[in-house]
């Protein structure tokens, strides 16, 4: 029985050692991921989604075929009246959500990153303002991590919620 007890103990400090080493790890930013070098707009389009389940995208149609466009597929967000308006509204609720900064606004464009609490994993969030469509077209990825578990989703359909119609 005590060398079950002592394989147990074994186990069970090498697994708390293993989470501490985790969250020093993303407490000095090892786990910030790389920052892409393709965001922004491009010929009326954002990037594709992630090819893992771990991104949203509401221009999932522009890429057929993608393997990801099921479970990325999410709605823009409508507005009505301008469009600088509504950038300037998602601006200041993108900046009250915990986590989340905004690093560059240009025009109709707004990209702002989104750090997880304890571990700091960073997601990518892009706005951008389709008038020709009035809508908020919006892409939110992770950078590290083949599944978000549903991170980028919750995201933007708060922010959708406190948009309002």
């Amino acid at each position: 029985m005590s060398r079950i007890l002592k394989i147990i103990t074994w186990l069970s400090l090498s697994a708390l050692a293993f989470a501490a080493i985790i969250f020093v790890a993303g407490q000095v930013g090892l786990l910030r991921g790389k920052l892409p070098a393709t965001l922004g707009v491009h010929d009326g389009r954002l990037q594709p989604p992630s090819p893992n389940p771990n991104s949203v995208s509401s221009q999932t149609g522009l890429y057929p075929g993608h393997p990801q466009a099921a479970y990325a597929a999410i709605a823009p967000l409508a507005y009505q009246g301008t469009a600088s308006a509504a950038l300037d509204k998602l601006a200041k609720l993108v900046q009250a959500t915990s986590g989340c900064s905004i690093v560059r606004r240009e025009g109709p464009y707004l990209y702002a990153q989104c750090q997880t609490r304890m571990l700091r994993f960073t997601d990518d969030l892009e706005l951008w303002a389709d008038e020709a469509h009035s809508a908020v077209q919006v892409r939110s990825a992770s950078r590290l991590g083949r599944k978000d578990f549903g991170v980028n989703r919750a995201r933007v359909e708060a922010l959708r919620a406190a948009f309002g119609p």
